[in-house]
């Protein structure tokens, strides 16, 4: 029985090894292509031709380019993402077109609000509910903006694909304006935003796609002339989405769950010119692994090409569904729905793309065989379970080749990663391949699971969307914009406006949005809008119910004092304020120094908060837009009090002990009773001329 045992063992291994080395042995293939060109190229081609200066970028005329994304659930990072990129593009003749689903109210409520903010955006509403699939939200999109071509005689150049949860560059758009129309399909880098050292899953997709779209793209462009989609990044020429209708209004396979992959194997079968686009720019990232660059705030400028950045999933269980899904479509799907072409070098690459249902599997055998082999030799002995000699010569053969591969592999992995990431990165990159190859060996098990279902039922094979996740503002490191800047980008006001306003601020000292609230230039919505996009803090809604449900509740007087109305209680067991306002730093203490909890802060229209503040004091809960001014901000318009004076005031008032704000003011000193009579006439009157 030990002896069968052995044998099996033995055989086991060998095969294993066989197929792993023929697999290694076509990796090496793409090595040697790649680093044969890269020394070319830097030999006889890099010295001839200087780069393409961003100057050349800036000064080609801008040509109409549209943006898609679709969206299905996406109501958490929709809204940031399209602030973002309205807030870097370094472009203006583009508009985004957003796909939403009819059963889905929140992320519909999320673009309706981008859409207010910015008139470049467009919200496209697909005619039935969702989820449907990726490429059906695409189809409809392309559909409206087909449509718009029609109505306004202006035909887009270029249509970039994205996704809710992308990071886009500056200049991409440029860049794209740039190749339009001489490439009919353009495919930036993906890069996967960095995470910690310790985050193992998410690691994983830094490795694979800092290798995969510096190295095997590079080679399939150059060897085969063929380059898939991956699915955002991506920018179809006016040509490309032409012959992707052919006719049928359909330019996405809805049949598929990898439609990125299948429309860059069709424009390829059609001819038509597609490259991965590389072209370096600088990025500001933090420093880890590279601390002796990095500036006082921990940052560093890392050269390296132009790419769309996302977070990828962190989990084992959303890793395990999103590359069960890319399986599928990839080589599962294309292999049935695309087949295979009439050339030899196209179908050596469809064969590296389906080879992935067994290498996973074939490495997972390697782990369980190697654990087997190790753990007889302590328990039967090294003597028995070597070979005969007669099969040792291959043996060594074998694993030699096998180990001298594997190392290369680690080496290339390591070298792609520390260009992006640092060393530190690169170091973990070694063992994140052993949980890669766990993943996606589970998610081999998963795909062909569900394939198998769908061969048995015929049934479609739903969308298995993956969960996004955008960003925060310390990772983006953007600069605090002004709100000013903000509003005028939204072209909420006119350059005029927000000069005159800017003039009366020095005058008075009084908040800007305050001021063309007064004038009646701004509604107290879109100065909502603008402080929450400015703050980066959550919008909120006050309602008759939520003032019920928190009053009497308790530190009235604080709210009171800090402007500030609760309408919840967070995780932690601290206040959820309603503010018009950001708190400033010492009110958020205020707020721990009295509840015992630091607070967490949405923003609310003025009239809103108002109106609560005034419901704290016994009056109904009526909300109005425009309601009539407090009256500090009455006196601070009218020169009488700076805003400072006002707030300062508000920080010792207590309305159990102090009365009326009016006179809490003139016990102060702050402004004479004459004055005090004269904003509160003013209040009264304000109060009955409105409606």
């Amino acid at each position: 029985m030990i002896d069968f045992y052995i044998l099996t063992l033995q055989i086991s291994m060998l095969v294993v090894g066989a197929l792993i080395m023929l697999f290694s042995i076509d990796d090496l293939l793409v090595d040697g292509w790649f680093w044969t060109r890269e020394i070319y190229r830097g030999l006889v081609i890099r010295p001839r031709y200087k780069p393409l200066p961003e100057s050349a970028l800036h000064e080609r005329a801008q040509q109409p380019l549209a943006i898609m994304i679709p969206s299905w659930q996406e109501d958490a990072v929709i809204g940031a993402m399209i602030e973002n990129t309205v807030q870097v593009l370094d472009y203006e003749n583009y508009r985004i077109f957003v796909g939403t689903y009819p059963n889905d109210a929140a992320t519909i409520a999320e673009v309706e609000r981008a859409r207010r903010r910015h008139k470049r955006v467009v919200r496209v509403q697909t005619p039935h509910s969702g989820p449907t699939s990726k490429a059906d939200c695409l189809n409809h999109i392309l559909a409206a903006i087909r449509q718009e071509e029609l109505d306004t005689g202006r035909e887009y150049a270029g249509v970039v694909m994205h996704d809710c949860e992308d990071v886009l560059h500056p200049l991409e758009l440029k860049f794209f304006n740039y190749l339009l129309p001489r490439k009919d399909m353009i495919q930036l880098p993906v890069v996967a935003l960095e995470r910690g050292l310790s985050e193992l899953i998410a690691g994983t997709y830094m490795d694979e796609f800092a290798e995969w779209h510096a190295k095997d793209l590079v080679v399939r462009e150059s060897f085969a002339g063929t380059v898939p989609s991956a699915g955002v990044g991506t920018c179809f020429s006016h040509k490309a989405i032409v012959e992707l209708r052919n006719g049928k209004g359909q330019p996405f396979n809805t049949k598929t769950l990898t439609e990125d992959y299948d429309v860059g194997e069709r424009l390829a079968a059609k001819g038509l010119r597609a490259i991965i686009a590389r072209y370096d720019v600088d990025y500001r990232v933090r420093g880890q692994g590279r601390d002796a660059d990095a500036d006082a705030e921990g940052y560093v400028t890392v050269r390296m090409p132009l790419c769309v950045r996302e977070y990828f999933p962190n989990t084992f269980h959303t890793a395990r569904r999103q590359k069960a899904r890319w399986m599928i479509g990839i080589a599962l799907q294309g292999w049935t729905q695309l087949g295979w072409t009439k050339s030899f070098r196209t179908n050596y690459f469809l064969a590296r793309d389906r080879k992935a249902l067994l290498s996973a599997p074939l490495v997972v055998a390697a782990y369980v065989l190697l654990l087997n082999y190790t753990s007889s030799i302590a328990l039967i002995g090294w003597e028995r379970l070597t070979y005969s000699p007669a099969w040792q010569a291959v043996v060594v053969w074998v694993f030699g080749f096998n180990t001298v591969a594997l190392m290369l592999r680690i080496a290339q992995r390591m070298y792609f990663v520390n260009r992006i990431y640092g060393w530190r990165q690169a170091l973990v990159s070694a063992p994140r391949m052993v949980a890669g190859t766990l993943v996606s060996f589970a998610a081999t098990l998963r795909a062909v699971r569900i394939y198998a279902g769908y061969l048995i039922t015929h049934k479609p094979i739903a969308w298995d969307k993956t969960t996004h996740q955008f960003p925060s503002a310390a990772v983006l490191d953007h600069e605090r914009r002004r709100l000013g800047e903000i509003l005028s980008t939204w072209e909420a006001i006119t350059p005029v406006q927000l000069e005159t306003a800017l003039g009366e601020q020095g005058r008075t000292k009084q908040s800007l949005g305050k001021i063309m609230m007064a004038t009646g230039w701004l509604d107290d919505e879109t100065l909502a809008e603008a402080i929450s996009t400015q703050s980066e803090l959550p919008r909120a809604t006050v309602t008759a119910e939520t003032m019920a449900q928190f009053r009497g509740a308790g530190f009235e007087s604080l709210w009171i004092r800090l402007r500030a109305v609760p309408i919840g209680i967070g995780p932690d067991g601290g206040p959820i304020l309603a503010v018009a306002r950001p708190l400033s730093i010492a009110q958020r203490e205020a707020v721990k120094s009295e509840t015992g909890f630091w607070p967490f802060e949405r923003i609310a229209r003025e009239s809103e908060v108002t109106a609560a503040l005034r419901t704290l004091r016994g009056a109904a809960y009526a909300p109005r837009e425009g309601a009539p001014p407090l009256l500090g901000d009455i006196l601070v318009r009218h020169g009488q009090v700076s805003a400072e004076a006002v707030d300062a005031a508000l920080d010792s008032y207590r309305p159990d002990r102090d009365g009326r704000i009016g006179e809490h003011l003139v016990r102060l000193g702050v402004v004479s009773a004459e004055a005090i009579a004269a904003a509160v006439t003013e209040q009264d009157r304000l109060a009955r001329d409105m409606p």
